[in-house]
């Protein structure tokens, strides 16, 4: 495919690129507009719950609405796990074969579902565990191992730090660097977002709500610019305004064509010469209703550059949620942001060891 059916730059000398240029100020009614916004989806949250309302900085309200977000994955493992342990009197091979039947179809995958059931069989031996009960809260914590990672939170330490996110169409990058760009906000950052994508127009028009909405600075070409020149003006207006995080959004046509890949490196090029000493974390988003094709687009995406985390999204519109486990598994790529709904508060910095107890947890 000829390369400027994929991207469309165009030439355009300094005054153009200026004329094209947008910085999206945070203005102070914005900023009213927006907690106004905020204030309603709290609102209208709690008419639909019959418990009271919870403070969303405290950490109850993260796991509540993690616990409401895994219900499908939830169905889709524990209660079939459940019903499997009450089927079964007795701890044996037949036992372990249903077991690993449950994961391989919930989607962590042939490799680490077999490798668990493996573990499991060696824990029951060692500890001699003879009760079903008890093989539950083994299986358990063999999962939780396999989701636990040191990496898990972002590095930004550095003034500048860059924030590469990138991922295929649809997984839904934009929501995802709006929610992010809100929760590093709540955190008393500076952000500013580079609008990179600029192959697909709407790509532009809906980073700039999410934007909005989380009230932060927005750096945008027009449709067909180079993506490198946005990046570029990006890192500029950060070094000017004394921005604490810089947040790229990129193409997502097709992953495994070589010029949105070629035009990846290029951006991290680009991040590089510019700012050498700053903290870059390339964070993929990946649509967890894909289940293992989401494990594909990783390993295609790590050949550009190396990834430090995942953003898994639609966790709470799929019963693939197993998927996670794979991922960390047969990738060892930590996941660090999961998003459980479609609130700006519902993705959240992935806790390995909440994960688990809300997947396990109680109807």
């Amino acid at each position: 495919m000829a390369k400027n059916k994929w991207f469309g730059w165009g030439k355009k000398n300094e005054t153009e690129k200026q004329e094209d240029t947008l910085i999206q100020p945070v203005e102070e009614d914005q900023e009213n507009t927006i907690a106004e916004e905020n204030n309603a989806d709290t609102e209208k949250t709690d008419e639909d719950q019959t418990t009271p309302e919870i403070p969303e900085n405290i950490k109850v309200g993260f796991f509540g609405r993690l616990k409401n977000g895994l219900k499908k994955t939830r169905d889709s493992i524990t209660r079939r796990i459940d019903e499997v342990l009450v089927s079964f009197g007795k701890v044996d091979e037949e036992l372990f074969e249903e077991l690993e039947e449950i994961l391989i179809t919930s989607d962590m995958g042939m490799t680490t579902s077999l490798k668990i059931i493996d573990e499991l069989r060696e824990k029951v031996k060692n500890e001699r565990i003879a009760d079903t009960k008890d093989i539950r809260e083994a299986l358990k914590k063999i999962i939780a191992s396999k989701l636990t990672d040191e990496n898990t939170r972002l590095k930004l330490d550095t003034r500048p730090s860059v924030i590469v996110v990138i991922g295929v169409n649809g997984v839904g990058k934009t929501t995802s660097i709006g929610k992010l760009a809100h929760h590093l906000k709540k955190q008393g950052k500076k952000i500013t977002v580079a609008a990179a994508d600029t192959f697909r127009a709407a790509a532009i028009d809906q980073l700039e709500i999410w934007t909005n909405r989380a009230g932060v600075d927005l750096i945008k070409h027009s449709e067909g610019a180079a993506p490198s020149a946005v990046i570029y003006d990006a890192i500029q207006h950060c070094k000017s305004k004394d921005a604490d995080v810089l947040i790229c959004d990129t193409a997502g046509r097709l992953h495994t064509k070589k010029n949105l890949m070629e035009e990846l490196r290029k951006i991290f090029r680009i991040i590089r010469r510019e700012l050498p000493d700053a903290d870059i974390e390339t964070l993929l988003v990946l649509d967890a209703t894909t289940g293992q094709n989401a494990v594909s687009q990783a390993k295609t995406f790590s050949e550009v550059s190396e990834l430090s985390g995942i953003i898994l999204t639609k966790l709470d519109g799929t019963a693939k949620g197993g998927i996670i486990v794979s991922i960390k598994s047969e990738l060892n790529i930590p996941v660090k942001f999961i998003g459980v709904g479609e609130q700006m508060n519902d993705l959240q910095p992935f806790n390995p060891s909440d994960f688990v107890e809300a997947l396990f947890s109680a109807q």
